[in-house]
């Protein structure tokens, strides 16, 4: 339980987030003066702090802002949607938001945004099913990747998790699961039960439609 001035300050965080956001984008706001003399780079640790800034902006076209190529609109871009992202995960992680497939759908659509290879996310959450944290476990190319039941097994207990919500995308655009999909899901949730960890769900993604497969009954 948050106390007060914890929630203040979150609320004020969000705030400046939002303030700053909203300039990068719209280009407009008391702050923008100041963000137009920062490099993409300054900006993001401003805002999220230095190593998350250095990994984000080592990993992204972000370099070919500062270095002439159409400043505004690609810094707009990727600014805006790392900023976002991370808003949203963070107003996630304040309160208990994976009580249905909606929320957890909600999420994903933060995560999937411009993936053209498949990967495999693994939602880490306590007892009370609140997010601890949200993990690419394994990555592939445009149809397949390979996922290894030890690796998620460990990650779970070192995050402490009580349960897992796994996803993976479709780039290929189906959201069908497949007979390989169905399989896996059977093998991680034997998997993870011999350590007392529970697979509430498995999410397929794929333009931007999702299925859920506790939905379907195939859990």
């Amino acid at each position: 339980m948050k106390s007060a001035e914890e929630a203040q300050s979150c609320s004020y965080c969000r705030t400046c987030y939002l303030e700053k956001l909203t300039a990068v984008v719209l280009h407009t706001g008391a702050v923008m003066e100041d963000i137009e003399r920062m490099s993409s780079r300054d900006l993001l640790a401003e805002l999220i702090g230095e190593d998350e800034a250095e990994r984000i902006y080592t990993g992204s076209l972000l370099k070919l802002v500062d270095f002439g190529r159409p400043r505004r609109e690609l810094r707009t871009m990727f600014v805006a949607r790392e900023l976002w992202e991370r808003i949203y995960r963070q107003d996630l992680t304040e309160r208990e938001v994976f009580a249905s497939p909606e929320a957890v759908k909600g999420f994903l659509s933060t995560i999937y945004v411009q993936k053209p290879h498949e990967v495999f996310m693994v939602l880490f959450l306590d007892a009370q099913n609140r997010l601890i944290v949200a993990e690419e476990m394994f990555r592939g190319t445009l149809t397949q990747t390979s996922v290894y039941p030890r690796e998620v097994v460990i990650r779970a207990l070192e995050h402490r998790a009580a349960a897992v919500i796994l996803s993976h995308n479709h780039p290929s655009g189906t959201t069908q699961p497949s007979r390989a999909d169905e399989a896996l899901t059977q093998t991680l949730k034997s998997a993870l039960a011999l350590v007392d960890v529970r697979v509430l769900d498995h999410v397929i993604w794929a333009a931007g439609e999702s299925v859920s497969l506790a939905e379907r009954g195939l859990l």
